[in-house]
């Protein structure tokens, strides 16, 4: 088992340098943009952005969970990439040339302005390019290339910076530059994959599709769209929501805070890339569900010291003069520092949901993400039409945090049924009360920051001795 979790955290390290450099260099961008962009066109971006976020959901059509569950176990592993490759290149060609000949109508229905619906066709590029990339991205995840993973996700987000700076402050080209700085990413990660995929499609000049094996993988994946389409608008659905309650300068104040939560999502898209190659790979080894149980409270464990840092530190960072008159966010973004902590609570539960993901995956029910994902955008669509009205953007940062709280508890009650694991619940509830209590002091008045260093150094050392207790699970 130590040594089973040994390789999944040094997957993860790895898996994990694209992916932080990645979001540090995406980052990195949010001071440029508030700099640079009026907070009303900040918004606009973000909501073509929650819109591309969504119909990339419906372009992929799930194929990409179907072809990690399925080449994992097929002995013509090729045969699977090749269906699974024509078919997002068939769907996302066809989609795109719709969604580029409709776009004056999308622009109405997300509430952006009519001259802005060209941003809508740039969209359709990026889309399409992205399909295009993501099996190939999958079969490298399934055969444990973590190294190529991470090479060309990090050139990708290198040409996306420095597109971005390009495009923005060299030629002056707007909000526009921001997705023209996407469309070079992709193409990018597209020509450095050419690789990965001509090895694959030359291997069988007289390949034709088998229909017995698409109609299983369709019914797979299926589940994977409505439910990748409801676990989004737990993240997405709020800009559109703002921009007719509040207008696109609260989603442009409100989405450069947001952001901030992106150094607790790092943690767990680090372990999301590892973490379902390894289950899937270690289902049928005979001590499986412990070894899952003690990941599970690693996880918690490091998440939640991750969270308290960025809850404590991360607003006195932003405010500081320690760089004269720039700041990671401009100013004129400040008054949304108060949803910080809901969005890295909320970052924190989606954590949990993919720990929980091992249950519907190894027992091939999927379907019941479907109804877990529209229990969170219910919560979602609830909270923000209900609380914004009253609270504002900080409305938005509890339907973050309430809606994906809603979906982990969802998922966690069904793997505890079909696929029980002996999780360490009282380690887990000794982690969650040390959290609440460093928590409570520093909400309580404690706000100096000697006082948060120093309980985020005791904090880790806490989490030392619980894990080594011995098995306490009921």
């Amino acid at each position: 088992m130590a040594k089973d979790i040994k390789r999944l955290g040094k997957e993860t390290l790895v898996y994990g340098t694209s992916t932080v450099l990645a979001r540090l260099l995406n980052f990195c961008l949010v001071p440029f943009y508030t700099y640079y962009l009026i907070p009303g066109e900040y918004g606009i971006i973000a909501t073509v952005f929650a819109t591309l976020a969504l119909l990339n959901v419906v372009f992929l059509f799930g194929m990409d969970q179907s072809y990690l569950r399925f080449a994992s176990e097929a002995e013509d592993k090729n045969k699977v990439f090749r269906q699974c490759f024509y078919g997002v290149l068939i769907n996302g060609l066809f989609l795109g040339i719709l969604l580029g000949l409709f776009h004056p109508l999308v622009a109405r229905l997300i509430g952006i302005p009519s001259h802005t619906g060209y941003l809508i066709q740039l969209a359709a590029v990026i889309l399409f390019l992205d399909v295009l990339n993501m099996i190939p991205f999958t079969k490298l995840r399934l055969e444990r290339r973590a190294w190529y993973f991470a090479g060309v996700r990090t050139v990708s987000i290198i040409v996306n910076v420095l597109g971005n700076i390009f495009f923005i402050a060299v030629l002056k080209k707007g909000i526009a530059s921001i997705l023209w700085a996407n469309i070079f990413a992709s193409l990018a990660s597209l020509l450095l994959l050419l690789p990965v995929v001509w090895s694959e499609l030359k291997q069988n000049a007289r390949f034709s599709f088998d229909w017995s094996l698409e109609k299983q993988m369709l019914s797979f994946a299926w589940p994977f769209v409505p439910s990748g389409l409801a676990s989004l608008l737990v993240s997405v659905i709020d800009k559109p929501i703002l921009v007719h309650l509040a207008g696109t300068e609260q989603v442009g104040i409100y989405q450069a805070n947001f952001k901030i939560g992106v150094f607790m999502m790092l943690i767990v898209s680090m372990f999301d890339q590892a973490w379902r190659p390894f289950f899937l790979a270690h289902a049928k080894d005979t001590d499986a569900r412990d070894t899952f149980a003690r990941v599970f409270s690693f996880f918690v464990a490091i998440a939640s010291w991750v969270l308290l840092g960025l809850m404590f530190l991360m607003p006195d960072i932003i405010q500081s003069n320690l760089l004269g008159n720039f700041h990671l966010i401009a100013p004129a973004y400040w008054e949304g520092l108060s949803v910080i902590p809901f969005v890295l609570v909320g970052y924190f539960f989606y954590g949990l949901y993919v720990n929980f993901m091992v249950g519907p995956v190894l027992t091939k029910k999927t379907r019941v993400l479907l109804w877990i994902t529209l229990l969170g955008a219910a919560v979602s669509i609830t909270t923000n039409l209900t609380i914004v009205p009253h609270l504002g953007i900080l409305g938005a940062g509890w339907a973050v945090a309430l809606s994906y709280g809603a979906m982990a508890g969802a998922l966690f009650l069904f793997t505890r049924r079909v696929y029980p694991i002996p999780y360490e619940y009282k380690k887990i509830a000794a982690m969650v009360l040390a959290a609440i209590a460093i928590s409570w002091i520093v909400y309580a008045g404690h706000k100096e920051l000697w006082v948060k260093v120093l309980l985020l150094i005791i904090y880790p050392l806490l989490m030392g001795l619980i894990l080594k207790r011995k098995n306490a699970g009921l």
